[in-house]
């Protein structure tokens, strides 16, 4: 195993602890470990190449892997839940938690990986995701809306939040006042922080895109009051309650831009694709603009790069499945 980079495991407080997955590069791709009484849980995994990342975050807190009761994916996307089988053959008692709608992808990760194959193709797959391992039905239970689950006695609470994927849930700590957002939330890249603050984006990525399910569900978050927001995409940001809010507002004004230049490009068929990638390219450089970021324009664009791309064709199977 490669050496591991000395800041992989981030303490939050609460303890909470930020585990750097190395996914595409270092701060862009995060899994959580909680920890409460000598038990704990992971909230998202990463993938299969993040599993000796994971165990070497429970060593060094001087856990084994049978101190884990938990394992519970925000929803089903790679690099999300990616490394979720191969984890659990090295923790001998955790159960996963998963959305209902991603529950049979856990069991049996086929289609899953196939339609990932059918994106990237069999070299990117290896490299990126490696082959998926399926978790045994009797480890493995679906969420409910409202569901509250405890770890050593410290409640989670887990909603149902459609809007980047139907099989999303977030999960609420009230200990930290925060929730675990996965991508309902957005991607904030620490790259982008500026004097303190935090800016971030909405992530389209294909295929359940649904804009009014996300407002929906980023209301949902903000009627707790929360603190702050654990991003998967990364890390966690807002100071405190005024600053979520600010966050918020700052994801939804883009969710509306997003919508409108979708629309505006619906008839167009030639080029269509390259203009929604032109147009989400000026959304968010005015954003950072507004923002103050310090970055010159084509290293912020190519930090975002992957994600216009992804954004582009969500937004474009979005409007592809609205009614004439």
């Amino acid at each position: 195993m490669q050496a591991l980079p000395e800041d992989f495991l981030q303490p939050l407080g609460h303890g909470i602890y930020a585990i750097d997955t190395g996914f595409q590069r270092p701060r862009f791709d995060a899994a959580y470990l909680i920890v409460e009484a000598g038990r704990a849980a992971f909230i998202d995994t990463g993938t299969n190449h993040a599993v000796p990342r994971l165990l070497a975050a429970l060593a060094s807190l001087g856990l084994t892997p049978d101190c884990v009761d938990w394992v519970i994916p925000t929803h089903v996307h790679l690099d999300h839940a990616g490394g979720v089988g191969l984890l659990m053959q090295s923790l001998p008692r955790a159960q996963v938690l998963v959305h209902p709608r991603g529950l049979r992808h856990m069991v049996d990760p086929s289609a899953l990986y196939q339609g990932a194959l059918a994106v990237y193709g069999e070299e990117e797959m290896q490299r990126s995701y490696g082959e998926l391992q399926p978790v045994p039905a009797e480890r493995a239970q679906a969420s409910f809306d409202e569901q509250t689950i405890e770890l050593a006695g410290r409640p989670l609470l887990l909603i149902d939040t459609p809007g980047h994927a139907r099989h999303h849930h977030c999960i609420w700590d009230a200990r930290s006042q925060s929730w675990f957002t996965g991508d309902t939330f957005g991607l904030s890249y620490r790259e982008f922080d500026h004097q303190g603050r935090a800016w971030l984006l909405p992530t389209s990525t294909p295929v359940q895109f649904e804009p009014e399910a996300l407002r929906a569900s980023v209301q949902r978050l903000l009627s707790h009051a929360p603190q702050a927001m654990l991003l998967t995409h990364y890390g966690r940001i807002g100071h405190h309650a005024e600053d979520v809010q600010r966050l918020a507002g700052l994801l939804l004004a883009q969710v509306q831009q997003m919508v409108d230049l979708g629309l505006g490009l619906r008839k167009a068929k030639e080029r269509r694709h390259a203009q929604l990638k032109q147009g989400l390219q000026q959304i968010y450089l005015q954003s950072l603009h507004a923002h103050g970021c310090p970055l010159p324009e084509q290293e912020q664009l190519a930090l975002l790069a992957m994600d216009i791309e992804l954004n582009a064709q969500g937004l474009a199977v979005w409007l592809d499945k609205l009614p004439d």
